[in-house]
């Protein structure tokens, strides 16, 4: 990576995680579909893209996986993670292998452990 440190890029990646959170939490508290998870993933590989297509000189291309059904939607934190993990593809073919493996990890932290936080809003909304 050209004048970023791995620091800065953590950090950078880490107010992702956080904002993207905040949104993510707002739209569950409203059981909206593309919730927590959702919206950490896409805020994460949003800045993942971003840091290498300034560290490589290239942009990031996304996919589409969203599926609907009715009004229903569904496989939302399957796009992405697809989107994610093609930021983290892109940063592991820049070399730039600290920032692919952080970024693998909060995506797994995203993908393992926040689904307890959305059970807990879950109870909480059901409790009102």
């Amino acid at each position: 990576m050209t004048s970023v440190t791995v620091p800065e890029v953590f950090a950078r990646l880490a107010l992702a995680f956080v904002l993207g959170g905040v949104i993510g939490l707002e739209r569950e508290r409203h059981d909206k579909p593309a919730g927590l998870r959702t919206n950490i993933l896409i805020g994460l590989s949003s800045a993942l893209f971003s840091v290498m297509s300034m560290a490589i000189g290239t942009t990031g291309v996304g996919a589409r996986a969203i599926l609907r059904s009715g009004n229903n939607v569904h496989s939302l934190t399957s796009a992405a993670t697809i989107w994610v993990n093609a930021a983290i593809g892109m940063a592991t073919g820049a070399g730039a292998y600290g920032v692919a493996i952080d970024s693998a990890a909060i995506a797994l932290v995203v993908l393992v452990l926040l689904p307890v936080m959305e059970r807990l809003v879950e109870q909480r909304r059901g409790a009102y």
